[in-house]
C-alpha cells in the first residue's frame, strides 16, 4: 500500500496542526505559523517541535523513530562514575536560563556551521521560561557556569532540547542531573528527539513513533509543574 505523505501550511490565525502520522520517516510535517505559547505547547502536546535555520520559515517536525531516555536508564559507566565522585561539579536548577540557551546558541558543535537556536527561538523559550513551563539545568565548576540544558516540562514528560559543554563531562553531569530529579519525580520519560550516538551512550533508546505518541498522550495527561524548579536539588549518590 502506497503510504501518502504531506507538509502543511499552518495558518498564523488559528492554532491546529497536522497529524504526526502525515510526516515521512524524516519527520518533516508542517511549515509556517509562529512561536507563540500556545502553539509551542500545543506541538509538543502533540509530539512536534520547531526547527530550522535562519532566513528559513518555520519548520514543524515529527521524526521516526524517536530518541527517548527513561530517567531510571541513565547508562553510568565507570569512568563518568569517578567523575561525579569527585565532587568537582555542582549543579542548579532555573538560575541562570537565560544564560544556558544563549550559551547552547553559541557554542561550536562538531559538524554544524551554523545553530539552530535562532533569535526567534531564544525569544519564545525565554517567555515559555518565564510562564513556567521551560527549564534549565546549570552546571557550574569553581563557581563559573560550564555546561548546562534547557527544554520544556508537560505533564510527565520533559522535552530536552539543547545542551552545551565547555569542559569535559559537564554536560553529562547536566543530565545526570536532570534525569535523577526526574526519576524521583515520576516523570515518563525525556524526549531526545533525533538520534545521536552522544545520548544512547547515555542510555537513550530509539523507539518507533506510534509507541512515543502513545506513551505521550499518557503523560500530558497528568498535570504540569508550573513555576522554577529552584526548588530541585541534586547531588549525587550511590
Amino acid at each position: 500500500m502506497h503510504e501518502e505523505f504531506y507538509v502543511t501550511q499552518l495558518s498564523p490565525y488559528f492554532i491546529a496542526f497536522p497529524n504526526p502520522y502525515y510526516a515521512d520517516d524524516g519527520g518533516l510535517l508542517a511549515y509556517g505559523g509562529d512561536l507563540s505559547s500556545k502553539r509551542l505547547i500545543a506541538a509538543y502536546k502533540r509530539g512536534i517541535f520547531p526547527w530550522y535555520s535562519e532566513g528559513d520559515p518555520i519548520l514543524w517536525w515529527s521524526p521516526n523513530p524517536r530518541l527517548l531516555l527513561y530517567p531510571h536508564q541513565f547508562r553510568l559507566r565507570k569512568s563518568f562514575r569517578r567523575v561525579l565522585r569527585s565532587g568537582k561539579f555542582s549543579v542548579t536548577f532555573d538560575q541562570d536560563f537565560s544564560t544556558v540557551i544563549k550559551q547552547c546558541a553559541s557554542v561550536p558543535r562538531k559538524g554544524q556551521e551554523a545553530t539552530w537556536i535562532v533569535p526567534e527561538m531564544i525569544e519564545s523559550y525565554t517567555r515559555l521560561h518565564k510562564e513556567g513551563y521551560a527549564h534549565s539545568v546549570e552546571v557550574y565548576l569553581e563557581g563559573s557556569l560550564v555546561g548546562g540544558l534547557y527544554g520544556l516540562a508537560l505533564g510527565k514528560a520533559f522535552f530536552g532540547e539543547s545542551m552545551f559543554s565547555l569542559v569535559s563531562d559537564a554536560s553529562k553531569v547536566a543530565f545526570k542531573a536532570l534525569s535523577d530529579v526526574l526519576a524521583s519525580r515520576g516523570y515518563d520519560f525525556i524526549d531526545c528527539q533525533m538520534k545521536t550516538d552522544h545520548m544512547l551512550s547515555l542510555g537513550a533508546e530509539i523507539v518507533p513513533r506510534e509507541i512515543f505518541l502513545s506513551e505521550l498522550a499518557a503523560a500530558v495527561e497528568a498535570p504540569t509543574q508550573m513555576g522554577p524548579w529552584d526548588d530541585f536539588h541534586w547531588v549525587y549518590k550511590e
